[in-house]
C-alpha cells in the first residue's frame, strides 16, 4: 500500500499537517509506504519560489491586498476560473513523479495540489482516490475540486458553506486538522514551569511571535507586561533573529519575569506549561493549541483564512481578540484575573476534541482503498 501526501511550503501549516498524517499512518501501518512530496517544488523551482515568496510578501507587507485576493478567488468569477485552469495545466508536470511513486491513494494538504490532481483525474491520467485535507477553520473555493473523493475539514461549522460551494455533503468529514500526538498528551504544568526556571502556580502567558515577522508584537508585549497583576511570560520568536534581538533588549529593562526562546522543536512543552497563548491564528497553530486545551488571544489575523480562524475561535469561546494600542493589556488582565472565564475558555477547548483525527483519516484511507479493518 502506497500513500502519497502532497503539500507545499506556502506557510508552515500545510507541511506540518502532512507530516502529522505521515507519522500517524506509519505508526498504525508500518508496512505501508507513506511519502510527503512538496507539489510546488515538484512542478518547478521558479513557481515554488514565486508562490512561497509571494505569499510571505502579501501576508506580511500588504495584508489588505492579500485579503482582497482571498475574497476575489472565493467567488465564482473569471479570476477563479483562470486560477483553476492554470493549476490544472501545471498538474501535467506532476506526472513523472506520480508514475514513479505509483500511489494507491493521494492526500493533499494544499489547494494547488488538490486542483492539479483533480485535473489529472478528470483526464483519466490518475486513478488513485484523492483526499483533500483543508488546513483552516473556514472554507475557501480554491479547495473545492470536481474529482475529490473525500474532504477532511477542521470543524462541523464548515459543512453548509462547502455544500453551497459545490462539495457533496456525503464526502465531507469534520475529523479535524491532524497534529502530532505530543500536543494531546497531558503534562505536569508545575514540573514544566520549574524546569523552565519559572514559578509554578503563577499564571503564564505564551507569546508565539511568528516565523517571518509580526507587526506590533513589541507594542503588544509592552502593554501586556505593564499590567498590575502577577503573571509571567514565555516568548518564542521562531527563526526571527531581528525580533529575538529586539526582545532581548526589551527584557533587559523590563521588570516582568519573561523567558525568551529563539527557536524550539518542543513547542508543545511550552503550550502545556501556559495558561493563555498570544499568537497569530494560523490553522495549525490553532489546532495545536486546541489539542493542548489552551485558550488563545489572537492578533494580526491576515484578512482571509486567518480571519476565518479567529472568527471560529471567538464564536466558540476559545479566544479573545487583541490589537496593539486598543487596550490589549487590559483585555489580557481581565482574562487572567477572572479564573472562571479562563476556565470556561479552557473547557471550550477541551470539548473541541479532535484527538482521533489521524485515526479517522486512516479509517477513511482504508475505506477508499478497500482496506477496511477494525481500528
Amino acid at each position: 500500500m502506497k500513500v502519497l501526501i502532497l503539500s507545499a511550503a506556502t506557510g508552515g501549516g500545510h507541511l506540518r499537517a502532512a507530516q502529522a498524517v505521515q507519522t500517524c499512518l506509519r505508526e498504525h501501518e508500518p508496512s505501508w509506504r507513506v511519502e510527503v512530496v512538496d507539489a510546488l517544488k515538484c512542478v518547478g523551482s521558479l513557481l515554488d519560489k514565486t508562490c512561497c515568496d509571494g505569499y510571505r510578501f502579501l501576508a506580511t507587507k500588504t495584508p489588505k491586498v492579500f485579503g482582497q485576493l482571498y475574497r476575489a478567488t472565493n467567488e465564482e468569477s473569471v479570476l477563479n476560473t483562470l486560477m483553476t485552469h492554470f493549476s490544472g495545466l501545471l498538474g501535467l508536470r506532476l506526472l513523472p513523479m506520480l508514475r514513479e511513486q505509483e500511489p494507491d491513494l493521494i492526500l493533499s494538504t494544499h489547494p494547488f495540489a488538490t486542483e492539479m490532481i483533480s485535473h489529472l483525474k478528470e483526464k483519466g491520467l490518475v486513478q488513485a482516490p484523492l483526499i483533500c485535507l483543508m488546513t483552516d477553520y473556514g472554507p475557501h473555493r480554491a479547495w473545492i475540486a470536481p474529482r475529490v473523493d473525500a474532504y477532511v475539514v477542521s470543524n462541523e461549522d464548515m459543512l453548509p458553506e462547502m455544500v453551497e460551494m459545490g462539495a457533496p455533503r456525503d464526502i465531507i468529514y469534520p475529523f479535524g486538522i491532524p497534529v502530532d500526538n505530543v500536543f494531546f498528551s497531558k503534562e505536569n504544568k508545575a514540573a514544566l514551569l520549574q524546569e523552565m526556571g519559572l514559578e509554578p502556580g503563577v499564571p503564564t502567558i505564551l507569546f508565539m511571535a511568528g516565523s517571518f515577522g509580526v507587526s506590533g508584537i513589541m507594542d503588544i508585549y509592552r502593554e501586556i507586561a505593564a499590567q498590575d497583576i502577577v503573571f509571567q511570560i514565555i516568548v518564542i520568536t521562531g527563526k526571527n533573529q531581528k525580533l529575538y534581538e529586539a526582545f532581548a533588549v526589551e527584557l533587559a529593562k523590563s521588570k516582568r519575569r519573561t523567558k525568551l526562546i529563539y527557536f524550539t522543536d518542543e513547542v508543545e512543552k511550552y503550550m502545556h506549561a501556559a495558561d493563555l497563548l498570544v499568537t497569530k491564528p494560523g490553522g495549525l497553530t490553532v489546532s495545536e493549541a486546541l489539542a493542548c486545551d489552551i485558550p488563545l488571544a489572537v492578533f494580526d489575523a491576515i484578512p482571509g483564512q486567518e480571519e476565518d480562524n479567529a472568527q471560529f475561535l471567538l464564536s466558540h469561546n476559545m479566544a479573545v481578540r487583541i490589537r496593539a494600542g486598543e487596550s490589549c493589556g487590559k483585555t489580557i488582565r481581565i482574562v487572567l484575573a477572572d479564573n472562571r472565564r479562563l476556565e470556561d475558555m479552557r473547557s471550550s477547548c477541551e470539548r473541541f476534541d479532535k484527538s482521533k483525527s489521524g485515526e479517522n483519516i486512516l479509517w477513511l484511507i482504508r475505506s477508499l482503498t478497500g482496506k477496511e479493518k477494525a481500528l
